[in-house]
């Protein structure tokens, strides 16, 4: 089989797959016009974001056997077309779960115990000890909206915390030791912390908007690590001026480029929009960091040998 590498990646993939006779080239730099015109001599693709495989794209591949998305999200591959068309869809969300979810942790206590703020004080020779009293994570309602690689793995960290987790996911019977399963409404009810493990889609597009929040019983935390437009960020800015999310962590926006590569320029951006970004870089009640909670050394090489396995496992026959 034919292989087109079209990201940078682990070198295991290339030199695990030449081992079982996989016939590979990388190609990091073409256009997305020039890959199309060459897509048809390729059995699969290996991505992580650089390009859309959109239906152009996956009608062009009309010999693809297989999509690998080196991590969890497929929002850059037309999957209706691509399952259409009887080409196989892989991704690696097992690899990098243990990175997203060590990330939630460590931006909250980051943000509940002001600790960055603290620190950077202290440098600048600012002893300040009652206005940085921190919050405790310790006894208080977690809700996670998505139960899968990571929201499973975020909850299983966030009980050694002394906390209360529950979670609403579309499929049923989901419980388990670390967290308990409620409808949505129960969780605006009870949830102080809320975090996000979904992926996009038509669904979740702009879940999190005005209503949602107003609908949130307490006031509460805000976490992402998921995808930046499943919160509309106008609403939750205003609740962060309004003080009913008490603190956000964001390690995804908004106006990040479908790439990921990097945010939109502020030219892209309305005048609404670019002041909106500008309070969330600025502000003391939030954390952003740049799409890198899944990205860790270990979960490099976790994702690239999830993807290497299930190409194996699917086709190799020797």
């Amino acid at each position: 089989m034919r292989i087109l590498l079209l990201d940078k990646n682990h070198p295991l993939i290339t030199d695990q797959l030449l081992d079982k006779n996989f016939i590979l080239e990388e190609d990091f730099t073409s256009s997305y016009d020039e890959v199309c015109a060459k897509i048809q001599n390729y059995d699969g693709v290996i991505i992580r974001s650089r390009i859309p495989l959109d239906k152009n794209f996956l009608e062009h591949g009309e010999n693809l056997k297989f999509i690998a998305r080196v991590g969890a999200g497929m929002e850059n591959i037309d999957i209706p077309v691509a399952e259409k068309l009887g080409i196989q869809l892989i991704n690696s969300p097992e690899g990098n779960r243990d990175s997203v979810a060590e990330h939630v942790i460590g931006m909250l206590l980051i943000l509940m115990n002001r600790l960055f703020i603290a620190s950077q004080e202290v440098k600048n020779g600012i002893w300040l000890r009652e206005e940085n009293r921190g919050d405790e994570l310790l006894g208080k309602t977690v809700g996670l909206i998505g139960y899968g690689n990571m929201g499973k793995a975020t909850a299983k960290r966030l009980s050694g915390f002394g906390c209360r987790v529950i979670f609403y996911d579309i499929l049923p019977n989901l419980s388990d030791e670390f967290a308990t399963q409620v409808s949505l409404e129960e969780l605006k009810e009870k949830a102080e912390v809320l975090s996000l493990h979904i992926p996009l889609t038509e669904e979740t597009h702009y879940l999190i908007d005005e209503n949602f929040i107003s609908e949130m019983k307490n006031d509460f935390y805000f976490v992402n690590t998921a995808r930046g437009k499943n919160i509309e960020t106008k609403y939750l800015v205003e609740a962060l001026k309004s003080g009913k999310v008490k603190g956000a962590c964001l390690d995804v926006l908004e106006y990040e480029k479908s790439s990921f590569e990097n945010l939109d320029t502020s030219t892209s951006l309305s005048t609404r929009e670019n002041e909106d970004l500008q309070y969330l870089l600025n502000s003391e009640k939030a954390i952003v960091t740049p799409h890198i909670a899944g990205w860790t050394h270990q979960s490099k090489e976790k994702l690239a040998q999830v993807i290497v396995d299930k190409i194996v496992a699917a086709f190799c026959y020797d």
